[in-house]
């Protein structure tokens, strides 16, 4: 066990140390946002479950207040340089494809995977760069065709940006073309909560 962790904490680490040399100096742009009424708490979706059974030290954390990330130039320059890197650098595969099973959330540490994985490899590096983990939030979407898609919300001072691994764009959440449905809790990512109208969950995200 200890054995199989410290190969896929190397097999990050190479991930993590080639999104730094790539990074490139984007002119950050200012953006103008909202903020996202949540609702309940819901079911916790079973990829994330999952996810935590192989990623435990990353899940058994304590519920923490809420912390948005302070929105500033530097911080959006951060968003959108590492949302156009791991979509750059990460080879889109669905699970079916990748590991043989309809779901799995993982970190894309062999350079492919679906949309939670470059969600996951996102929140990650975010967090390496002094992001808040209470700011970066795994959401669940339902697309323009109605099937499952998984995208990080940042929320910041200013409002709440999207970062998805079909656009490099980093977008205000009110301008993608997704009908949300649900999301971590900023205290607790074990907990997740409600978004909007009520609306029956995706069984699986995979785009």
């Amino acid at each position: 066990m200890v054995r199989s962790i410290t190969k896929i904490a190397v097999a990050t680490a190479i991930v993590f140390a080639g999104y730094l040399l790539g990074q490139s100096s984007t002119r950050a742009q200012s953006l103008k946002s909202t903020f996202i009424a949540v609702g309940s708490s819901t079911l916790v979706p079973y990829g994330w479950v999952d996810f935590c059974k192989r990623y435990a030290g990353e899940c058994n954390t304590k519920e923490v207040p809420a912390a948005d990330v302070n929105y500033t130039a530097q911080t959006a320059k951060l968003m959108k340089r590492i949302n156009s890197w791991v979509n750059s650098n990460i080879k889109a595969k669905t699970d079916q494809e990748h590991w043989g099973v309809v779901d799995r959330w993982d970190y894309p540490t062999d350079g492919v995977g679906d949309c939670e994985d470059f969600v996951l490899l996102k929140r990650r590096l975010l967090i390496e760069e002094g992001f808040p983990r209470q700011g970066l939030l795994v959401t669940v979407v339902k697309d323009e065709k109605g099937e499952g898609h998984a995208v990080l919300t940042v929320k910041t001072s200013q409002g709440e940006f999207i970062l998805d691994n079909l656009v490099d764009e980093v977008k205000p959440w009110n301008k993608v073309p997704y009908r949300f449905v649900k999301r971590q809790s900023q205290t607790d990512p074990n907990l997740w909560v409600d978004i909007g109208v009520e609306t029956t969950a995706p069984l699986v995200v995979s785009r």
